[in-house]
Formats: C-alpha cells, sequence, structure tokens
C-alpha cells in the first residue's frame, strides 16, 4: 500500500486477506496460536471487569469478546488489534444501563454500529488526522479518573448500592461512608494488585491478570469460609435461562440469539421502543466517535511497532459489523484495545488469526470454566480495573505534556480533562476539538503580515518614483486574518498613487481574504491608487478567477512575477 492509501481504502476482511496472500503455514499458526491463548488469557478477566464497570452481568463481557473479537478481527482492516469491551467506554455505557437497562445498551450499540458503517462507506477514516493529540490525551486520562472513582466502593468493600450519575455526587457518596471500609475486601484488591504489578517482573510468560484474580479468589474462599463476606461474582450476579434454570455468577452456555430490545425485563416494545431508539441516537453517536477513535489510534500504534500499515476504513467497516452483531448475542460494544492488541504482538502473533483465536478462547474458558470464575472477587475486579484506568491515563505523558508542551496545548488537555470528568465525553471531545481549531486559527492568523518593501535594496535598480510603495504580504489570507492585514496595509501605504501587492508568500486565500481583497480594492478605487497584484500562487489565482475577480484598466492589475509588476506602464 502506497504512504496515504491506508487512509482510503476500504475491502471488507482486508487485514486477513492481505495476511493470507503472504502465506500462511503451521509456523504462522503456531505463532497465531500462543498469541490468541495469551491474550485470551488475559480477555477473560478483563472482560467480566469491564462488563461490570458499564453496568451490565459479567457474562455479557465475555459475550463481547467471543462474538465482537472474532467477526472484527475477520472483516477489519488492522492486523494485529484485538477488540472487545474497553474502559473508554465505561463512562458511556455505564449510565445508558442504568437509565435504560441492557436492551437500551444493546440498542444503542446496534445503531452505533451502522454508524460505524456509514462512516467506512464515506472513507471517512482520516478521522483520527483531525484529532489533537492534547484532545486524545485529555479524554482518555478523564476516562482514567472517572473509571478509578468507580472501582473504589468494590476496592475498599463500601457499603453503597450504587453510585450518582454526577462526579461530584459520586465523591460525596463515597465520602459519606468512607469511614466504613470493609477489610478483607481491602487485602484481596491490595494482594490482586500487588501481584499484577510485581508478576512481570519474573519475566514469565503467563500474562500477571491470570494469577493475579486467582490470588484474590483464593483469598476471597478463606476470607469467606471464616465469615468474612467478600463479594464474589457468584454472590453479586445472577442468571436465568431460557428453560427456567437459574443459577449464581455466569451462565455456563453459549450466547443466544435474540434481538437487542427483547431482552430483560425491561425490554420495550411498539412505541416505546421508537422513541427509545430517537432518545439513545446521541448516545450512539458518541460510542460510534468513540468507537472510530479508539480503533484508528489502536491501528495507527500498532503501525508504529510493526512497521505496517492498517486500512482505516476497512477497520471502521469491521468494526461497524462487528457491533451491529454483537448486541444480536447479548454482548455491549467493542472496539480495539490497545493494550491487549499490543500484547498480542509482543506475544508473537502473525495475522489477524490470533484474534480469532483469542475469542475462541474465551469462548471455551466461559462454557468449560464458568463454575469457577463465579468464585473471582468483586475487589479483585476493581484491583484489576484501577490498573487498567492508570495505564489508560498514560499519566508519564500528561505530566510532560502539561510541564513542557505550548499553553494553548496544555489548555486544550485541560479543557478536555476536566470536561469529561464533570459533563460528558462528547462535550469533552467537541470543545476540545472547537478549542484546539480556535488556537490553530489564532496562531496561524498571528503568522500573517504585510512587510513594506519599498527602501529595501532588491528595488533599487527600479528607481522607483516617490509615490510608489511595493508591499509583500506572507501567510495565509483567511477570515481570521485577512481583515487585520488589508487594515495594516491602508496605514502604512498612507496616499501613495500607486502600490504594488507582492503575494508570493500568500499559499491560501478563503472567502474571507477575498472578500477583505475586494474591499481594500474598492477602497484604493476610492481614493485615486491604482494597485498592481504580483506573483499569485495557484490556489489564491484559482480563487480569485472562480469570484470573477477580473483586471480593471486604472484600477488593479494582475502580474506574474514582482519585476514585470514594477516595470509594467504606468
Amino acid at each position: 500500500m502506497s504512504h496515504r492509501a491506508h487512509l482510503f481504502s476500504l475491502r471488507p476482511a482486508h487485514a486477513l486477506r492481505e495476511s493470507l496472500a503472504e502465506g500462511y503455514d503451521a509456523r504462522r499458526f503456531g505463532r497465531d496460536l500462543a498469541a490468541g491463548v495469551t491474550v485470551g488469557l488475559i480477555a477473560i478477566p478483563l472482560s467480566m471487569a469491564l462488563a461490570i464497570a458499564s453496568g451490565v452481568a459479567p457474562q455479557y463481557g465475555l459475550y463481547t469478546a467471543i462474538v465482537g473479537g472474532f467477526l472484527i478481527a475477520l472483516l477489519g482492516g488492522s492486523r494485529f488489534s484485538i477488540s472487545g469491551p474497553t474502559a473508554a467506554f465505561v463512562v458511556i455505557l455505564y449510565p445508558v444501563a442504568q437509565e435504560h437497562g441492557l436492551s437500551g445498551l444493546l440498542i444503542a450499540t446496534m445503531m452505533a454500529g451502522a454508524m460505524l458503517v456509514l462512516m467506512a462507506l464515506l472513507r471517512l477514516g482520516r478521522l483520527i488526522e483531525y484529532i489533537p493529540p492534547p484532545v486524545t490525551l485529555g479524554f482518555t486520562a478523564g476516562i482514567a479518573v472517572v473509571i478509578a472513582t468507580l472501582q473504589i466502593k468494590d476496592l475498599l468493600g463500601l457499603p453503597l448500592e450504587s453510585l450518582p450519575a454526577s462526579y461530584p455526587g459520586k465523591l460525596a457518596a463515597l465520602a459519606r461512608v468512607l469511614g466504613e471500609v470493609h477489610g478483607a475486601s481491602l487485602m484481596v484488591a491490595l494482594a490482586t494488585l500487588a501481584v499484577l504489578l510485581l508478576w512481570p517482573r519474573l519475566r514469565t510468560p503467563l500474562p500477571p491478570h491470570l494469577p493475579a484474580v486467582l490470588v484474590g479468589g483464593v483469598l476471597a474462599v478463606l476470607f469467606n469460609q471464616h465469615g468474612a463476606a467478600v463479594p464474589t461474582i457468584a454472590s453479586r450476579f445472577h442468571y436465568v435461562l431460557d428453560n427456567g434454570l437459574t443459577g449464581q455468577g455466569i451462565p455456563p452456555v453459549l450466547p443466544e440469539l435474540a434481538w437487542p430490545w427483547a431482552r430483560g425485563a425491561e425490554a420495550p416494545g411498539g412505541a416505546a421502543l421508537w422513541d427509545l431508539a430517537v432518545s439513545l441516537v446521541p448516545t450512539a453517536f458518541a460510542i460510534a466517535m468513540l468507537g472510530a477513535i479508539e480503533s484508528l489510534l489502536c491501528a495507527v500504534v500498532l503501525d508504529g511497532m510493526t512497521g505496517r500499515r492498517h486500512s482505516a476504513n476497512s477497520e471502521l467497516l469491521g468494526q461497524g459489523v462487528g457491533n451491529l452483531v454483537v448486541p444480536l448475542f447479548g454482548g455491549i460494544t467493542a472496539t480495539a484495545a490497545i493494550a491487549r492488541s499490543a500484547a498480542n504482538y509482543k506475544a508473537g502473533a502473525r495475522t489477524p488469526v490470533a484474534a480469532m483465536l483469542h475469542a475462541l478462547v474465551v469462548l471455551l474458558a466461559m462454557v468449560v470454566l464458568a463454575r469457577w470464575l463465579g468464585y473471582l472477587p468483586m475487589p479483585a475486579m476493581a484491583a484489576l480495573l484501577l490498573l487498567v484506568a492508570w495505564n489508560m491515563s498514560e499519566a508519564p505523558k500528561a505530566v510532560r505534556l502539561v510541564r513542557r508542551a505550548p499553553a494553548g496545548d496544555v489548555l486544550v488537555f485541560l479543557v478536555c480533562f476536566l470536561l469529561t470528568i464533570f459533563l460528558d465525553m462528547v462535550v469533552a471531545i467537541t470543545a476540545g476539538v472547537l478549542l484546539a481549531s480556535l488556537l490553530f486559527m489564532r496562531d496561524i492568523a498571528a503568522m500573517t503580515r504585510v512587510s513594506d518593501m519599498t527602501g529595501s535594496a532588491r528595488l533599487a535598480p527600479y528607481h522607483l518614483p516617490d509615490d510608489w510603495g511595493v508591499f509583500k504580504i506572507s501567510g495565509a489570507l483567511f477570515f481570521a486574518a485577512a481583515d487585520r492585514v488589508f487594515g495594516e496595509l491602508a496605514e502604512i501605504a498612507g496616499e501613495r498613487r500607486v502600490l504594488v501587492l507582492y503575494m508570493d508568500g500568500v499559499p491560501v486565500m478563503d472567502a474571507g481574504g477575498l472578500a477583505a481583497l475586494q474591499r481594500f480594492l474598492a477602497r484604493c478605487e476610492e481614493t485615486g491608487t491604482r494597485v498592481r497584484i504580483a506573483d499569485l500562487q495557484f490556489q489564491p489565482l484559482k480563487t480569485l478567477a472562480r469570484a470573477g475577480v477580473a483586471p480593471r484598466e486604472g484600477v488593479y492589475s494582475f502580474h506574474a512575477t514582482l519585476e514585470e509588476g514594477l516595470r509594467a506602464p504606468a
């Protein structure tokens, strides 16, 4: 693929077709199998923890990793991406689950999937190019803070059924019961966190997530045997199968096919379904935008690690189809996960087959180990998500940006960070992009200037009359700069009879620049000043031609070079 073709290409299963075209043999399959098993072991506890954090039962996170992880790898455009539930969506999904239940969450996910498919068809894979790094860093750090705050309840075993919707309300509710820490839950959480942090130092191929939750699970069993009552997945969640069979924890069955609006006691119907879908449009749009940003950002990170190129629109297509299908099996929103994808590559993955195998590993674990997964303690899940939030925050990078970046970038970061925490992620991204755009325009406008060349030694051979003036305009002539530039020009030009505008340094002229130029020429006509415009670049010349601006005898004229403008007859 050429340098930029990856931004515009679109074909289903691009990554799989491209990698298989290079040849696929037993050796490659072995590498993919090892990577798939490794990432599958990571995904099992993470998927459950992220589902719980999103406000639904843990099995729905497993369904997401199974169905979404397989389909997106099959149809997407990034060779090493691993898709499933991710921490970034918690701040969007949790309020929806609280207000509309599981069915509302699944409907919003399906609508977002349709939007992602539309974005792919419209070739909007270049979207990631227009999200400034301070915006991305700001909202991901803000999401990390919200996720970490949500874990405090289970981490400390606080007696709270739920947390308020607003962030100040969450802090106030936690503060009221902070003195009622459950010691056994805290010890389980600290032990889990200690294994998560120390295990990588052993440099074993086994990822830390599995031994960490196992240690936490063993401790929880011991505490529960002695009456400490550490909450587990089995004690917190229960299920009811279609045949009426009930149970605690994770149901040991395959995800079943059903319409999203037919799931749960809160399932809507008829007019209520339409009203719900309409009310969920903003949420679905937020999910689609974040899904696009997360998946494309993950693909860009993997490109940097591997030296390969993803197909941006193909990845959006895979993500869209995946999120259209996942809700039919009870799965929540899926997108590419940067940490799991990086682990996939480092574990030796060579093709998307590794991601597909990871989904099968999760499926096997859910069916075979469902009973044992119920023993996993909630404080261990909270500790796992706390580490996820820390890694997601990229705190060292954020601190470096605040200390060393230009003031404008720091302001954009802080605005996105605070708005994500206290208001809404969509508002934060919108405000961040708008603020970054305004600051960029301000900086570009400041670079556009006019300078007086009349007394320059370069012009001495032309022996210009005293009532002539030569002025060079440099920079983009757009709406934020043009009025100021021509106002300054009018002041320094005075009452000269002839003005030569040297414009070889003007690469762009928009409608605002065109209007400002025309107003300046009209004023010059009123004062009897003749204007010679020299050395126009292609884009400004094209803009003038399209607007029908033609030379006017005795008023203004156009010249190919500065020399021609200076030597033309008066």
